[in-house]
């Protein structure tokens, strides 16, 4: 059997996708995701909540020093990108205006979403834009939030040791939690799930300012998030059930290999032939372990723009690419984003972080930096 044809519905307030597996309507020309339609559910998003409060992309930011701030993004001009047999891409854009910038987030959003044939889900990225003329400003957390509908969903699974039961939201009301001293926190006393009772619920981040991304006054900044693959499957036997897992990593692997995308239409996603690698060996010198280098097995070592050592940590503001060394401390680190980056690393065992004493510049093409590289661990 053939891949079924994808089809493109644009109306009014919404427009819908579809390549007969799911159906993805997306407010226009504001970019919200207000349901999803999937294996006989006319909505698997929380059709209790307002269409722009499902699926949506939202930021925590405030003016530098300033007071913490909370909005949804939306676009404000819908486009169609690629239209295709195979693929198609969507596009819901803000602009940032300069001249009606007052106290409103000085930041330019595109919204894209992508929908391919074959595949039982949707692809989401958003690009983020300031521009030079614009006001200096603190993203503290960005991100994109889907609503299920409680009645259905109850269960999460985040990897193979995190897998569990969830509360409800009414657990966090009066009555059924008590706030605890850090607000964030709430104590299960009375949970609509009696199993769930004297466990802690925990709803958002603990951010410190070190972490923040700050954009400076006369900075151009833009940065892609994503694209992310929203995969859906099921099965009408529950005794089964643990084979979604297994099959959405399945998928997870497919996407893994599939990255850098080719098929992403905006020219801000570097693709493959765009991209560097690099190469080389971590070593240990540790003269109270051993009289010779020690190959740096298991290590983790990435390219970042932070130039102090462990200060990879809170740079959030470019790009990081990291994996890990083989058993004899060889690594390559493939389709990296052409620029200037501290080649940061640590190793199990040992203390203290590793930072390569030069910048390591990477530029399109074949592999431009091998060598040996070494870590010597801090003294007690």
């Amino acid at each position: 059997m053939g891949k079924k044809k994808l089809r493109l519905q644009t109306q009014d307030s919404n427009v819908i996708l579809d390549n007969g597996l799911l159906k993805v309507t997306i407010s226009n020309p504001q970019g919200y995701v207000s349901g999803i339609k999937y294996g006989g559910m006319d909505n698997l998003l929380d059709v209790k909540s307002s269409e722009s409060k499902r699926g949506y992309w939202d930021i925590n930011w405030s003016w530098p020093g300033g007071k913490d701030r909370y909005q949804l993004l939306k676009g404000s001009e819908f486009n169609v990108i690629n239209t295709s047999d195979d693929i198609i891409e969507l596009s819901f854009k803000k602009v940032f205006n300069q001249s009606s910038q007052g106290n409103k987030l000085p930041l330019g959003v595109d919204i894209r979403y992508v929908m391919r044939t074959g595949i039982p889900g949707f692809y989401c990225y958003a690009i983020y834009e300031h521009p030079s003329e614009c006001r200096a400003f603190d993203l503290a957390q960005t991100r994109m939030v889907f609503k299920l509908r409680k009645e259905k969903f109850h269960y999460m699974a985040i990897s193979d040791e995190k897998q569990r039961i969830m509360p409800m939201p009414e657990d966090l009301h009066r009555g059924r939690g008590e706030q605890l001293i850090v607000p964030e926190s709430v104590l299960l006393v009375n949970p609509i799930n009696p199993d769930l009772k004297g466990e802690m619920f925990h709803g958002t981040h603990y951010i410190g300012e070190d972490i923040l991304t700050q954009i400076k006054e006369g900075e151009t900044w833009r940065k892609v998030f994503g694209p992310f693959l929203v995969y859906l499957n099921s099965t009408p036997d529950v005794s089964e059930a643990h084979n979604l897992w297994i099959d959405a990593k399945e998928q997870r692997m497919l996407e893994e290999e599939a990255w850098p995308y080719d098929f992403v239409s905006s020219s801000f996603y570097f693709i493959a032939n765009e991209r560097g690698s690099i190469s080389g060996r971590l070593l240990v010198q540790d003269r109270y372990v051993s009289s010779s280098s020690i190959p740096a097995r298991d290590a983790h070592i990435g390219l970042s723009a932070a130039r102090e050592e462990g200060a990879w940590q809170t740079e959030s503001k470019e790009y990081q690419f990291w994996v890990q060394t083989d058993s004899n401390g060889d690594f390559t680190i493939r389709n990296i984003i052409p620029g200037v980056y501290g080649l940061h690393g640590w190793v199990p065992g040992f203390i203290g972080d590793y930072l390569h004493k030069s910048l390591v510049t990477v530029s399109a093409g074949p592999l431009l930096f091998s060598t040996e590289v070494f870590l010597l661990p801090m003294s007690n």
